[in-house]
């Protein structure tokens, strides 16, 4: 799958969640998507994949020893990268659980602001 079908893709997943934004916070063509302010997932201008955040550290180990992912550069280590011919049904699942856990994390004057998940 090229490049722009693959943002094309995140970008579907990502709209759909209630108060998710994009931005290109350090220039050159990054995708980050976020809820609150706070960021739920990246594509780097040169990254083959979505990184997106987990619940903890162990899973992303988990994710990363079972292939599922890998080690998402530049990020805390309970993020992962997602690669883009992975399984659409686990990326937006993915997707949408880093969304959850991000807004879940927002301060109770933020969250209440967003719309309502459905």
């Amino acid at each position: 799958m090229g490049d722009e079908t693959f943002r094309a893709q995140v970008a579907a997943i990502s709209r759909e969640l209630p108060g998710a934004e994009v931005s290109d916070p350090w220039g050159g063509g990054h995708d980050a998507w976020k809820v609150g302010g706070k960021m739920f997932a990246c594509i780097g201008a040169a990254m083959t994949g979505v990184a997106v955040k987990c619940a903890d550290v162990e899973t992303a180990e988990m994710l990363i020893e079972t292939g599922v992912g890998e080690r998402a550069p530049y990020f805390h280590r309970s993020w992962v990268k997602l690669p883009e011919d992975g399984d659409l049904d686990e990326l937006r699942h993915r997707i949408v659980t880093s969304y959850d856990i991000v807004r879940a994390g927002l301060p109770k004057k933020v969250r209440t602001a967003l719309p309502d998940r459905a």
